[in-house]
Parts: C-alpha cells; structure tokens; sequence
C-alpha cells in the first residue's frame, strides 16, 4: 500500500508550506486515466436543513463507529441536548469530522427515513449521474484513503478534524457509473454468502423463540393483551410493565429467577493512571451485539469504566428492550465499556453461548420490556434484568441449540474472511492497480 499512498521522497515548494507536517503532503498515487480523477465535491452537494421538531422524540445521532453503524441519542441525552442540529435523510452521505480518517461514515440506510446531527456531521446529497453510492462510501472507506486522510486532518492529537472544505477538494477516482456497477457488483456478490449465514441464525433465534413461548403459559396473552391477572405479591411496583411481569409470573409458577444464576461484574479500571496507553472501549448494539467501538488513550477519560471478560454480557440499560445486549467475545486483558452499561456473567443453569442465542430472541426481549422501571426514561439494570423468569433448559437441549450456533457462526466467519479478501481485491480496483472485470 505504501507504495500506492506516496513516494518516501518527495519535494515542496516553501510558498506551499500551509501547514508544518510532512503527512500532510501526501497524495494517493490513483492509477487510473487523468480524466477520472476528479473532486469528491463534483459527486456531492452538501446541504443543512435546520431541525425543528420536538428533541425528545426527534432521532439524533450519537456517533457513527468506524464500521459505518448509526448510534443515537438515548432519551435522556436528547432531552437535554443543546445546539444546532441538521437533517440527514435516507441515501445522503455523512461523516464524522474528528473521526473520518477512522471510517466514521456512512450512507444513511434506507431503513432510516431521516436523523439530526450536529455541526460535526457534514450532510451531502449524492449525485446519481456521478456515483454510486456504494461506489463511494467503498471509495471513502478503503484503507488508502483513511491513510491518506490520517495525514490530512489537524488539530491536538485527541480532535483532529477534516473540514468540509478541504474534503470536497480530495481527488477519487469517479469512472464512468457502469465501472462503478461492476465493482459494486462484486462486492455484493461476496456479501450473499455471508447474508445467507446470517440468515440461518435468525432462523435458529426464531426456532429457539417459538420452542420458549410453547414453554411457557400464557406468554401471547400477558405480552398483548390489554386485561391480564395478576397476584398482587407478585408485583414489584405499581404500573402495566410490572403488572405483565408478575402475570407472567403467576402464570408460570415453576420458572426460575435469572439472578438466581447469574451475578453482577462491578469491577472498574481507572484509565486515567496510565495516560498513554490506548484502552479498547466495546459497546453494544442490536445489529452486533458486543463489538469494539473505539480506542481511546487514558488522559481522555474522566471517569472509571467497567472491565469485561470473554463469556461474561453486558446490555444498554435504555435500549436492552430493541436487542442492544449481548455476549462478550475474544476481548484482550484490558477490555472496558461505558460505566453505564451493565456487565453480568452465568455463574451455572446456562451455557454461555446458549444464553447468547437466547437473548436475540423476541420472548427474551419481551421479558425486558416489561421488566424495566421508569416513565419515559425507561432502563433495565442489573437488579431488574436479575427478576426476569425463565423456563428451566435442560443441558442437552441447551447443546443442541449451541453446536448449532457454533457451526452457523463458523460459516459466518468464513464468509467474513471471504468477504475481507474480496475487498482487498476492490481496493486494488479502487487504486487502479488491477482492472475492472470486463474493461
């Protein structure tokens, strides 16, 4: 690659040194016909429509990680929010200032029909007789351009930005939309494998989801409807929530309490004490589960993180109820997430990775739902999460489910390997290095 980013030896003319940083003066050594390398603006048009709906219910983004995934605002953040925010709609392109060297942008999925961000999230248009927009954001995301815009950006070694400006005026490789297509074209076609892996897991979520609502009585009636019994020593509170927990209880009188086998992780690191080191944070999401989200040096936090273990979970107290929980992976020793999120293990009753493919299912999620406290801000803590009742699972059904998990996830993990080598191949098309198929 380094070939392909710039020459070690290189000349520049005094009058051109804006800047003091030799990075700064690299150039991507595109190896396609002049006439195609041109301004990523000449694709773009960027675009700031104010918001002016109610905050608390107005999606806003919180971040966007270096995968391209979107995180809003939970609701109490946003009802405190200050500041400008812009509408982003489905199919424009945004980018995080500080963190696009990174691979913080995305093109809003046509899932979302629109989103507020800040000033910091620059919000363009795309131009269909241009680019593409898989094109693009391949174009964007591929490893030569993030090292090119890694000497780019300035600012302290904790804020460096990329302004509009000077993105607009980056030179990319835009061809004609049919070259495009064909590089699009391959990578989706590396991506139906891996879709069709991750297929068969919802399938055996959705499998394990119906054999849990057979296990239970009266789980359709206490989730919908809008009358239910329930025995009053059941209730731990007095709202509809704790009143379908305890119908759900009382229906089900055999079914065991979580927090009976499991356990809290309150364990904390002080990231601070070692102000050069760079801590690797993970987060959680519905789409993930556990992933690393960031790293971090330790002179930029300000509060103690909690510390996480392979097999141990951890859930968003706010959005538990959507999916966002899940299981930890392969982490190195010095894993930590936000002091906000709830990290717990099985200390027996379950095995791991069948309590992994359980908590994707919609009963489980439907257990959390009605298990938080809360009005509008509704969350799930530890404490709450301890509460929820569960059929006893025998062993081997529990195998069962497990081996299954594991050879599904093994095909994942080819298909990602499969899909990894594959986008090496775009980018050396992206570069010019090797021909588009067909050209």
């Amino acid at each position: 690659m380094g070939e392909a980013i710039a020459k070690r030896v290189f000349a520049v003319n005094y009058s051109q040194l804006d800047r003091w940083s030799v990075a700064y003066f690299r150039s991507v050594n595109w190896q396609w016909p002049k006439e195609f390398i041109r301004p990523i603006g000449e694709a773009l048009c960027r675009i700031q429509k104010i918001v002016t709906a109610d905050l608390v219910t107005t999606p806003i983004i919180e971040k966007i990680s270096f995968g391209g995934e979107i995180t809003l605002l939970n609701e109490e953040k946003r009802a405190g929010y200050k500041g400008r925010l812009f509408k982003a709609e489905s199919g424009q392109l945004i980018y995080s200032k500080i963190r696009v060297k990174q691979g913080s942008l995305c093109i809003v999925p046509p899932s979302i029909d629109w989103v507020a961000v800040s000033s910091e999230y620059p919000v363009y248009e795309i131009n269909p007789k241009i680019a593409k927009p898989i094109y693009l954001e391949l174009v964007l995301r591929s490893s030569a351009f993030k090292h090119y815009l890694d000497g780019l950006s300035h600012g302290g070694s904790t804020k460096t930005r990329i302004h509009p400006d000077q993105f607009e005026d980056l030179l990319i490789p835009i061809p004609p939309l049919s070259i495009q297509q064909k590089i699009v074209a391959h990578w989706e076609a590396a991506q139906l494998e891996l879709a069709s892996a991750e297929t068969a897991l919802s399938a055996l979520v959705s499998e394990l989801h119906y054999w849990l609502v057979n296990k239970s009585n009266g789980f359709g009636k206490v989730t919908q409807s809008k009358v239910f019994i329930a025995n009053y020593e059941n209730t731990q509170q007095w709202d509809v929530k704790a009143g379908r927990a305890a119908a759900f209880s009382t229906s089900n009188p055999d079914f065991i309490r979580l927090g009976d086998y499991t356990e809290e992780c309150t364990e904390t690191v002080r990231p601070w004490e070692e102000p050069e080191k760079e801590w690797p944070i993970y987060g959680v999401n519905n789409k993930d589960g556990v992933f690393l989200s960031a790293m971090q040096m330790g002179k930029e936090f300000n509060a103690p993180y909690k510390k996480i273990e392979r097999d141990w979970f951890f859930h968003n107290p706010t959005r538990a109820n959507v999916g966002s929980l899940g299981i930890v992976p392969e982490v190195p020793p010095d894993a930590i997430t936000s002091p906000e999120y709830q990290v717990w293990r099985l200390k027996n009753g379950f095995l791991p990775d069948f309590m992994a493919l359980m908590l994707k299912t919609d009963y489980f999620l439907a257990l959390v739902g009605f298990n938080r406290v809360g009005g509008v801000k509704q969350r799930m803590y530890y404490a709450n999460l301890a509460e929820i009742r569960l059929s006893e699972i025998s062993i081997d059904m529990q195998k069962d489910f497990t081996e299954r998990r594991q050879e599904i996830l093994e095909n994942i993990k080819v298909a990602n390997e499969q899909l990894a080598l594959r986008r090496k191949e775009i980018e050396k098309m992206i570069l010019g290095t090797i021909p588009v198929e067909g050209n």
